[in-house]
């Protein structure tokens, strides 16, 4: 089975680091009355007609995406634990 993925250059050395990420969504959608009133699956569904792409039922507005490499000490204790597991490990080479 294959998978489309974001091929990596093989290095020598793995580096890690922390990045802020903002979304901004703004599209138009046709779905069925009622289906957006629970909030605990809004999210999920939202995110999962924007990523199943523009057809006859869903139109993008707006869309915006910004990434940037962030200072380690930005990130909440679990993440910089979790940075220093991934830096020290030896399989991420």
């Amino acid at each position: 089975m294959q998978y489309d993925s974001i091929e990596r250059k093989k290095a020598s050395t793995f580096e890690v680091e922390v990045y802020e990420c903002e979304i901004h969504l703004k599209f138009r959608l046709i779905e069925e009355k009622g289906v957006f009133e629970g909030h605990d699956q809004l999210l999920e569904a939202l995110i999962d007609a924007f990523a199943y792409g523009t057809d006859e039922y869903m139109e993008p507005v707006q869309v915006e995406v910004t990434a940037q490499e962030v200072s380690e000490l930005h990130a909440s204790p679990q993440m910089r634990r979790r940075l220093i597991r991934l830096r020290n490990s030896g399989d991420m080479a």
